[in-house]
């Protein structure tokens, strides 16, 4: 993890230290800044329900993959700045999002996981299953190095997520059936 978090540091820090250079939307297609915007709304959909579900059971997974959480959307917003895209994120609030699809998600998902604590895990697998479907989806789609390098990253951690949380369901006695992906 430490690792991780170092990798996308470093990365934050390049797409700083190069961000003056005239790179604009223009040299992405609609595609791509669609699938950069998604992103951010999502990363940001996982931070904000677990954030949620952290404060209704102390769970230290929850707190500390919405750390991580916050880190995947600095990763996202520095594309965003990189290519001059305007952020969709304009109230960082938890559970306000610009695409009334995630403000739908995230409501869904906290009901969910108030029913109990196996079924906030389960939220918390169905969250990670569903951007690694979206940023597999979006790798497929693109050709431009520095994107594919920060969702590979993103990607990674989400699948490091996605089994911090099958091992807390476990210990819970419960098991998980993959719903997007195996």
């Amino acid at each position: 993890m430490k690792r991780f978090v170092l990798m996308l540091g470093i990365l934050l820090m390049s797409f700083t230290l190069f961000s003056n250079l005239g790179i604009s939307a223009v040299n992405l297609s609609s595609q791509e800044i669609k699938d950069i915007l998604h992103m951010r709304e999502e990363e940001k959909l996982a931070r904000d329900v677990y954030t949620t579900l952290y404060n209704l059971y102390k769970i230290p997974t929850f707190y500390n993959i919405s750390k991580s959480e916050q880190t995947h959307m600095n990763a996202v917003k520095t594309l965003i700045n990189y290519y001059n895209l305007k952020d969709p994120i304009t109230d960082d609030s938890v559970g306000k999002f610009s695409d009334p699809k995630f403000t739908e998600l995230y409501n869904n998902l906290i009901e969910r996981g108030k029913k109990s604590v196996i079924e906030a895990l389960k939220v918390g697998i169905l969250i990670e299953e569903l951007d690694i479907k979206d940023l597999q989806e979006a790798i497929n789609r693109i050709n431009k190095a520095d994107i594919i390098r920060v969702y590979t990253n993103l990607l990674k951690g989400s699948q490091n997520h996605r089994e911090a949380f099958i091992k807390v369901l476990q210990r819970y006695g419960e098991s998980y059936t993959p719903t997007y992906t195996n």
